[in-house]
């Protein structure tokens, strides 16, 4: 049961158009979103920086999703997780893929790109103090600089995220609760379930 309720979209007519975008990537419209829409400046400038961050530059949306994900399962946030695992599916990341995030440094289904920005997404997620030059000379074989920015910053997001809907236990919305649980069989809600 979420701490704070979120609010009714249809008070919400100031933010339609920005909640269509949510609805044609996702499907729905996260509780997150109507939850920060009670201080409406903060819903509007997390909506601006969720769309900077995660919809343009030039790393891949895919990566950027998995990078998300990744970051929202070494802090631990359900709510996070399933909505990462469902927007990797929107950006077709198979699901025997989504289902081994957490083993990518041995597991033959993801690249050596993909394996630097995942490594760093677990450790910068973890404690950030543990990322060293090592963990950026491996982004470097394969990201330039503005790239390595849009990685630390998909990551930063999460921060935000992961502690947000921790928190306020976010209640999980039905569609990327069942994406999650097919993609990652092992999966629950937490304390995030309705």
């Amino acid at each position: 049961m979420p701490h704070i309720d979120p609010l009714d979209r249809a008070d919400l007519p100031q933010f339609e158009e920005k909640f269509a975008r949510y609805d044609a990537i996702r499907g729905f419209l996260p509780n997150s979103i109507l939850t920060m829409a009670r201080r409406p400046n903060i819903a509007r400038a997390f909506m601006d920086l969720n769309q900077a961050v995660l919809y343009e530059g030039t790393v891949p949306e895919a990566l950027k999703m998995m990078i998300a994900l990744m970051t929202s399962m070494a802090t631990g946030c359900r709510y996070c997780q399933g909505h990462m695992a469902n927007l990797s599916h929107v950006y077709e990341v198979p699901d025997e893929k989504i289902a081994a995030i957490w083993e990518c440094e041995t597991s033959p289904h993801f690249t050596g790109a993909e394996r630097a920005a995942l490594v760093l997404a677990r450790e910068a997620a973890g404690v950030p103090n543990t990322v060293e030059a090592r963990h950026f000379d491996a982004l470097k074989a394969h990201f330039n600089e503005a790239e390595i920015v849009e990685i630390v910053a998909t990551i930063a997001l999460f921060g935000y995220l992961n502690r947000w809907n921790d928190t306020m236990a976010t209640t999980m919305e039905a569609h990327p609760a069942s994406v999650a649980l097919r993609a990652m069989p092992d999966w629950s809600a937490g304390k995030h379930e309705d």
